[in-house]
């Protein structure tokens, strides 16, 4: 296998098929687990066994598809109206699952608008399960396209806008390659793309606490890539800036993009951007266009979704001696704890918005990006 193609895979699927890498126990163990219906998918999603936007609304999709598929296989449905009724409830359900990943919820809307068009003609339940599922696969190929066209976009923006092109370091925060998407990655696979071209010298990944994100998973797909690379905690990101010039961005990913740019990211983006903008350097945004909610005007409007208190005063991992895997507390018992799992970062310290169609960039002398005019070209 090639460099350039050495990616993990989070999704495996054939038709009837999906399996889904638990990435709740990695990097210590590789395990994959058997998604059979959307009860599966829903705890998959919500338990963070899965995770990344474009990943989410993938085993989203295709949880449904072999529920369904196995449903029909037995003969459960007898009119169109049942499978039809069983295809909008279950997508409604999935929608629970992770309210703040609006792939998800596009994913579901394109889905509940297909399952209706092909009810006006269907004229037996198999019909509309067939194309469910063909939709829903097809967004499985789509998605792997998509992130291979942000990696290659991104790469050629950062080339074009740095001072040094020589020496190009990247920092990254949370976890936004192979194993958050179905496929290569937004944020990561710009890294990917820089490093498979030779102009990457180094990359450099935040630990993304509570859940360590950037420590178990950016960093296990990094060595597993061959891309050098280097941790570092969350609070060191501006001395890094500070001391080493080479590091001329910092690539994040999205959960949801504003109609004026806001994102809601992974909590820490925010102050990331802060000290981008303060140090003179590059802050992308690296999501597909289904990250992008028209709806939703601007960031202040984004709903936050709280995570338990257990992920911020806990930290599991293996022992070194034995390696057991093991739960620790690190905070003092009764002590309260706010546990955002996203911030916003606001469109003025956002550099460029990277998207498998494009690079948006601010007109000059606005604050805002018109992703409505991007979208519509």
């Amino acid at each position: 296998m090639s460099e350039q193609n050495r990616t993990l895979e989070a999704i495996k699927y054939s038709r009837g098929d999906l399996r889904i890498l638990n990435q709740l126990v990695l990097p210590h163990e590789t395990i994959y687990e058997t998604i059979v219906n959307v009860q599966d998918g829903h705890a998959a999603i919500k338990t963070m066994k899965t995770r990344g936007a474009p990943a989410i609304a993938i085993v989203a999709a295709l949880s449904l598809a072999v529920d369904v598929n196995e449903r029909s296989k037995n003969g459960e449905f007898t009119t169109v109206d049942q499978v039809v009724r069983f295809l909008h409830e279950s997508l409604e359900y999935l929608k629970t699952s992770r309210p703040t990943a609006v792939n998800l919820f596009d994913a579901a809307a394109k889905l509940s608008k297909l399952i209706d068009t092909t009810d006006q003609t269907a004229q037996d339940p198999i019909t509309i399960v067939n194309a469910y599922i063909a939709a829903a696969e097809q967004m499985l190929i789509d998605d792997v396209n998509d992130n291979k066209n942000i990696g290659r976009f991104g790469a050629e923006y950062i080339m074009n806008n740095v001072k040094n092109k020589e020496e190009i370091c990247v920092l990254t925060h949370c976890n936004t390659g192979s194993l958050a998407t179905a496929g290569w990655g937004t944020a990561l696979g710009i890294i990917r793309d820089l490093h498979a071209t030779h102009k990457l010298q180094h990359a450099y990944c935040t630990e993304t606490r509570p859940y360590n994100q950037g420590s178990r998973l950016t960093a296990y797909e990094l060595i597993y890539e061959n891309i050098p690379a280097t941790l570092i905690c969350d609070n060191m990101a501006s001395a890094l800036l500070k001391q080493n010039p080479n590091v001329q961005a910092i690539v994040v990913g999205a959960d949801r993009v504003a109609a004026n740019g806001d994102t809601a990211n992974k909590i820490g983006t925010y102050q990331l951007a802060i000290t981008a903008k303060y140090h003179g350097i590059l802050f992308i945004v690296a999501a597909p266009s289904t990250s992008i909610d028209l709806n939703t005007k601007s960031g202040d409007a984004i709903v936050i979704e709280q995570r338990p208190a257990e992920e911020l005063v806990t930290v599991a991992g293996i022992r070194v001696e034995d390696k057991v895997p093991t739960c620790v507390r690190t905070a003092a018992e009764n002590i309260g704890v706010w546990n955002p799992s996203f911030d916003v970062t606001p469109a003025c310290l956002i550099s460029a918005i990277v998207t498998e169609k494009g690079v948006v960039i601010k007109k000059d002398g606005q604050n805002e990006f018109d992703m409505v005019s991007f979208l519509n070209k």
